[in-house]
C-alpha cells in the first residue's frame, strides 16, 4: 500500500491540533511550553488508519507567524494538505501565507476544513464558506472539498474522513531518483536507545543495519532501529513518517535541517541554481544580492539571491536565480524551496531547484540563462548532456548526475548508454564512472595533433614530444586517465605513434639537412677523438661556430640515436668510448672483486673532473654498486 503524509496548514488557533486529536486521539502538542501557552510551537506528529485500511502519517504545523519556519519544515514531503480555517474568523494572514508556502512547495492535493462550526450560526457559516471559495480561486485548492467540522461535538468528522480517503486514492505514486533522503525535523535522546531522529522519508528506503551519512557534515552512523507510526520495522520507504535510532551517534552530531542519505550519494553545495517565483503579494521588488532566508527540506539557511538576468525582480515575476548560502545544503534537481525575507520575516517566494551543485555564475549572460531555463522542462537526455558539457575536461561522475537529473539509477544508465553509443559523451574513468562531452573530447584530440605539428616544426630533429610535456600543454588540470584515453584513441586511429614515453605524429620522420649532417659528423669526431677527456658541450658548441640552441638540437638527436651518452649536465661521451671503459672496468672487478676511486682514476688516466662523473655514471646505470669508499660489480 502506498504511503501518504497529510500536513495541516492555517492560522493560529484555527483548530489544527484539535482536529488531529479528535480523529486520532493523539495530542501532537508535546512540549510544556505548548501546553502552557495553548499554541503549537514545534512540529507535531500523529497517524490515522482510514476506514478502507489506508494509513496516513500526519504532520501538524504551528500557525503562529513567529513559527512559520517550522511550518515550512513540516510541509516538506507531504502528499496533501488540510487547510484549516476557523468559521468564526475566516481567512487570516497565516491562512494566506501557509497556502502560499504549500503552492511554492508544489503541493497539489488537499482539502479545506472549516472548523469551529459549533460556535457560529448557519447564515454566518454560509457567508464564510462563500468567502473561502472566492479566496481559493486561482489556487491549487480551487474546487477542493470544503468540509465543515467541529472537533468539540464531532460534527462533520465522519465526512472529513470520507473525503480524506477519496483524496488519498487519487494521489499518484511518488516518483523520484530513488536516493534515500530524509530531512531531519526532530532530534532527541531516549534512555536506553540514544540519539533518535525523525522526518518524512522523501525518497528511497533505509534498513536496519545500514550505514548512512549526515549531510552536510559527512558524519557516518549505523542504523540501530527504525520505527514507523510507533511500530518497529526492518525498513522504511518513501512517504513514511520515520524515526531512526543510531548506534553510537552523539546527540550533538546532528541537528534539525540536516539530511540523512546514503554514504557519498548526496553532495552539499554553497550554491544552488533555481527557478524563483516572486509572490505577487510582495510590496517591493527583490533586488540583486538581497539577503534572504532559504528554506528547503527542514532547513533554514541564510543566503543571497543572485539574479542572473535582472537587476531586480518585480512582484509576480519568475526568474532564474542562483542562491549562495552560508551553510552548504544537500538537495536534488526538482526539489522545492521557499524564501523568506531577512527582516521583517515573511514568505516572499520560492520555486524549483534546477542544479543542486552548480558553478559560480556571473550575471547577465543570456546564453547561460537560456540554458538554465531549458533545464526546467528539457527531457532527461538534454539535461544530462548539458551538465556533462558544463563540467568541461573535469567531467561529471554518475553519482552527481543522479542529483542533477533526479533520475533513478536504471533510467540514468539507459540514457547514458544511448548517449555513449552516439558518441555524444565519452566515459573517461570506468572505476568512478566519469563522463565528458564528446565535443570536448574531440577538441582535445584536435588540440593534441596541433601541438604535435607545432612541436615537430620547432624541433625537427627530435623523434617526438615527451608524453608528460604533451599532457601539460593540453591542459594543466587534465587527468591522467583522460590523457591516456586520448592517446589511446589517437593511436588507434593511426594519427599518432607512441614509442615508450615519446609521442609523435605518424607521418613525422627525422631527417638531417646537409649542414646538419656536417655538424653532426664534426661533433661525433670530436667526442671520438677526445676519448675520456671530451670538451664540455658549451665549449664544443663554440668550436662548431653555430648557435647554441641549433647545435643542441643536433646533440639531442645524437643522444636519441644512442651515438652519444650523457654522463652529467653538459658532459657527454661517445658511446664507443663508454663501452670500452665499461668492458675494462667489468674485467677488472671480475678479477679483483672491488675498485677504489684512485684505482679507477689510474685506469682511466684522466683527472677527477672526469673520473668522479664517470664512476657515478656506472653506479647510476647499475654496472657498479658503491660500498663505502669502494665499488663492486653489481650482481644481476
Amino acid at each position: 500500500m502506498r504511503q501518504i503524509i497529510l500536513g495541516t496548514a492555517g492560522h493560529i488557533d484555527h483548530g489544527k491540533t484539535s482536529l488531529i486529536k479528535a480523529i486520532t486521539g493523539i495530542d501532537t502538542d508535546r512540549l510544556k511550553e505548548e501546553k502552557r501557552r495553548g499554541i503549537t510551537i514545534e512540529l507535531g506528529f500523529a497517524w490515522l488508519d482510514l476506514p478502507g485500511g489506508q494509513r496516513v502519517g500526519i504532520v501538524d504545523v504551528p500557525g503562529h507567524e513567529k513559527f512559520v519556519k517550522n511550518m515550512v519544515a513540516g510541509a516538506t514531503g507531504i502528499d496533501l494538505v488540510a487547510l484549516i480555517i476557523a468559521a468564526d474568523e475566516g481567512v487570516m494572514p497565516q491562512t494566506q501565507e501557509h497556502l502560499d508556502i504549500c503552492t511554492l512547495l508544489n503541493v497539489k492535493h488537499g482539502l479545506v476544513v472549516l472548523s469551529k462550526i459549533d460556535i457560529v450560526d448557519k447564515e454566518w457559516l454560509e457567508m464564510v464558506q462563500e468567502d473561502i471559495e472566492g479566496f481559493l480561486k486561482g489556487t491549487f485548492l480551487e474546487g477542493a472539498p470544503i468540509v465543515p467540522v467541529s472537533s468539540v461535538t464531532g460534527q462533520g468528522l465522519p465526512e472529513f474522513l470520507e473525503v480524506l480517503e477519496t483524496l488519498c486514492k487519487a494521489i499518484p505514486e511518488r516518483t523520484s531518483s530513488g536516493l534515500f533522503r530524509l530531512p531531519v525535523d526532530r532530534v532527541f535522546t531516549m534512555k536506553g536507545f540514544g540519539t533518535v531522529v525523525t522526518g518524512s522519508l522523501v525518497s528511497g528506503e533505509v534498513r536496519v543495519g545500514e550505514t548512512v551519512m549526515i549531510y552536510p557534515s559527512g558524519i557516518q552512523a549505523k542504523v540501530r532501529g527504525i520505527q514507523v507510526h510507533g511500530q518497529a520495522v526492518d525498513k522504511a520507504t518513501a512517504g513514511m513518517r520515520t524515526a531512526i535510532n543510531f548506534q553510537g551517534l552523539d546527540r550533538s552530531a546532528i541537528v534539525k535541517g540536516d539530511v540523512l542519505g546514503g554514504v557519498n550519494t548526496l553532495k552539499s553545495s554553497y550554491m544552488i541554481d533555481t527557478v524563483l517565483a516572486y509572490l505577487p503579494s510582495n510590496e517591493k521588488p527583490l533586488k540583486n544580492r538581497t539577503k534572504v532566508r532559504f528554506h528547503t527540506g527542514t532547513s533554514e539557511i541564510m543566503g543571497h539571491a543572485i539574479l542572473l538576468d535582472h537587476q531586480e525582480l518585480t512582484p509576480g515575476e519568475t526568474a532564474i536565480v542562483q542562491f549562495r548560502v552560508e551553510t552548504p545544503v544537500a538537495v536534488v534537481k526538482d526539489d522545492r524551496f521557499v524564501i523568506r525575507s531577512y527582516s521583517p520575516v515573511r514568505t516572499i517566494g520560492g520555486g524549483q531547484i534546477l542544479n543542486p551543485v552548480p558553478r559560480k555564475h556571473k550575471g547577465f549572460k543570456k546564453s547561460l540563462v537560456l540554458e538554465l531555463k531549458r533545464l526546467a522542462e528539457s527531457p532527461a537526455k538534454e539535461v544530462i548532456t548539458y551538465h556533462v558539457k558544463e563540467a568541461g575536461i573535469s567531467g561529471v561522475p554518475f553519482s552527481e548526475l543522479r542529483l542533477m537529473t533526479n533520475l533513478s539509477a536504471k533510467d540514468l544508465e539507459q540514457h547514458l548508454q544511448h548517449l555513449l553509443s552516439q558518441k555524444a559523451i565519452v566515459q573517461i574513468d570506468r572505476e568512478n564512472r566519469i563522463f565528458i562531452h564528446g565535443s570536448i573530447f574531440e577538441g582535445l584530440c584536435q588540440k593534441a595533433i596541433k601541438i604535435l605539428e607545432n612541436y615537430h616544426k620547432d624541433h625537427p630533429l627530435k623523434t617526438g614530444i615527451p608524453k608528460e610535456r604533451l599532457k601539460s600543454k593540453l591542459a594543466p588540470s587534465l587527468s591522467t586517465k583522460l590523457f591516456n584515453l586520448l592517446v589511446q584513441d589517437l593511436t588507434k586511429n593511426t594519427a599518432v605513434i607512441q614509442e615508450k614515453e615519446v609521442i609523435r605524429l605518424s607521418g613525422h620522420r627525422v631527417a638531417l639537412e646537409a649542414d646538419q649532417k656536417d655538424i653532426r659528423h664534426r661533433i661525433e669526431q670530436t667526442y671520438l677523438q677526445s676519448g675520456l677527456q671530451p670538451p664540455y658541450f658549451r665549449e664544443l658548441a663554440a668550436s662548431v661556430g653555430q648557435d647554441l640552441g641549433y647545435t643542441k638540437e643536433i646533440l639531442m638527436h645524437m643522444l636519441e640515436k644512442g651515438t652519444l651518452l650523457k654522463v652529467k649536465e653538459d658532459l657527454y661521451f661517445h658511446r664507443q668510448v663508454i663501452e670500452d671503459l665499461k668492458n675494462r672496468l667489468v674485467s677488472y672487478l671480475k678479477a679483483n672483486g672491488e675498485i677504489t676511486t684512485p684505482q679507477f682514476k689510474e685506469m682511466t688516466g684522466v683527472s677527477r673532473k672526469y673520473t668522479i662523473p664517470l664512476i657515478e655514471y656506472f653506479d647510476t646505470t647499475r654496472v657498479t654498486i658503491r660500498v663505502g669508499d669502494i665499488r663492486r660489480l653489481r650482481e644481476g
